[in-house]
């Protein structure tokens, strides 16, 4: 295998690799590395824990000389408040030797004013989520004109976030010529669009199938009926501390986080993050769990991709996930650099087929484990997993059709149609209905009164 010395990098990069302890580089930074430096259009696909920030900074920085200008030269595009900083973090270690200003901006915190003055004192590489980068751009504080290369990281999460109108936006404040690069761990229909709209002749890279299961993750699956069961199983599998001493938890909603985490036997031991928290306690949650304060995080999958933590020992699937490529996203946070990691699934009736799609995905059918006899079944349902009951006696809904015997041309009218049950109003009627007004203006009594007062005078 190559080493980084093959890629003929200035010294002051190398010093900060070998301070990082890197010495060889992923297929994913083997693959990119001279595309990136040519200045052609590129895009990545490679799964979750392959280096793609390396593998689109070491490129970047490489080429990147020393200005005093004040605008930036390179964006950095991610969806989430977590990536952003680490990104940030990434570079300030690769820069260790080099002069280069990095500004991370972000939003759901009140920090505009700060991050405007950061940007305002000058900056050669901007890392933002895209609703902030737009409102830096609007304020005209942030001005992308001098940008040379633009790079989307995650660009499957940022469209499934709904991030396409403000990536137009931004765009319509870039130069036209620039390079474009772009990272995502799946290719989707809407990362292709996005490419077709924006990408010109992009060199494509495919390092792993998304999909594939890393070899090094021990996988298993439990099948469990309801949140109480599972918190039950959960409370049982985490008592073995020197197997599970570092647990990271999925689950589908905000909800369920904070429930699972009032729920659990270890609650000294537990960090949650979601997007509800407030940007200070999510950064201090993971630190607390990367220093090891905390044992166990419970997260939702929003922000799956900006966790990049080592030495993961489990990976807890506690729902099991809508889009089975977001499964592949979870478990790659454990088996890390060679080590074993172990990733547990989760599943109940409900959530079968969901179980399903990752192993047709995967390719892979997770072994299923017995059910321990010590655990207790539960057949208490929490609100969110009972169906709301139907009241029959209601009347039907007017947008829900009807079975009725009669023929083929029989339709049921419209209300707007069925003037038997309408009340024929004036305009003047309908506007005090609507906007709670009175039909006249003023009192006429009143306005009559004011007349004959004038016409004494």
């Amino acid at each position: 295998m190559n080493t980084f010395d093959d890629f003929k990098i200035k010294k002051q990069l190398r010093y900060a690799l070998t301070d990082l302890g890197l010495e060889q580089p992923t297929p994913i930074q083997e693959a990119s590395y001279s595309t990136i430096l040519g200045g052609a259009d590129f895009v990545g696909i490679a799964q979750t824990g392959t280096g793609k920030t390396i593998a689109y900074l070491l490129p970047m920085l490489q080429e990147l000389k020393y200005s005093d200008q004040p605008n930036p030269r390179v964006l950095i595009l991610a969806p989430t408040r977590e990536l952003v900083i680490q990104i940030v973090e990434q570079i300030e270690k690769l820069t260790e030797y080099i002069d280069v200003r990095v500004v991370g901006v972000y939003g759901g915190s009140n920090n505009m004013n700060r991050q405007k003055q950061a940007v305002a004192e000058g900056v050669d590489i901007i890392v933002g989520t895209p609703r902030r980068l737009y409102d830096l751009a609007l304020t005209n504080v942030l001005r992308l004109k001098s940008i040379k290369k633009l790079i989307i990281d995650e660009a499957d999460v940022m469209l499934d976030f709904g991030y396409k109108t403000q990536l137009r936006q931004i765009f319509e404040y870039l130069p036209e010529k620039r390079q474009n690069v772009l990272f995502s761990a799946t290719m989707t229909t809407y990362v292709d669009s996005l490419i077709d709209d924006f990408l010109v002749n992009p060199v494509r890279k495919t390092i792993a199938v998304s999909g594939t299961p890393v070899e090094t993750i021990q996988q298993e699956v439990y099948e469990v009926p309801n949140f109480n069961t599972k918190a039950n199983l959960l409370n049982y599998l985490l008592e073995d501390r020197e197997k599970h001493h570092k647990v990271l938890i999925f689950v589908g909603s905000k909800v369920i986080a904070d429930k699972l985490a009032e729920t659990l036997n270890f609650l000294s031991e537990i960090s949650v993050i979601h997007s509800s928290k407030e940007q200070n306690h999510r950064i201090k949650s993971i630190e607390k769990f990367e220093d090891g304060t905390s044992r166990i995080l419970i997260a939702t999958d929003v922000i799956a991709r900006g966790i990049d933590i080592e030495n993961i020992s489990t990976v807890i699937s506690f729902d099991t996930p809508f889009y089975p490529e977001n499964y592949i996203h979870r478990i790659g946070r454990t088996g890390r650099a060679q080590q074993e990691g172990r990733s547990i699934l989760f599943f109940n009736e409900k959530e079968r087929e969901l179980k399903d799609a990752i192993e047709a995905l995967m390719n892979y059918e997770i072994p299923l484990q017995e059910f321990p006899e010590q655990v207790e079944v539960s057949f208490q349902l929490i609100p969110e997993e009972k169906e709301k009951p139907k009241d029959f006696d209601d009347e039907p809904s007017p947008h829900k059709k009807i079975d009725l015997e009669a023929g083929a041309a029989f339709h049921e009218k419209k209300p707007k149609n069925n003037r038997e049950k309408q009340e024929k109003k004036s305009y003047k009627q309908k506007l005090q209905e609507r906007y709670k007004k009175p039909i006249k203006r003023g009192d006429k009594i009143q306005n009559m009164k004011k007349r004959k007062n004038k016409k004494r005078w």
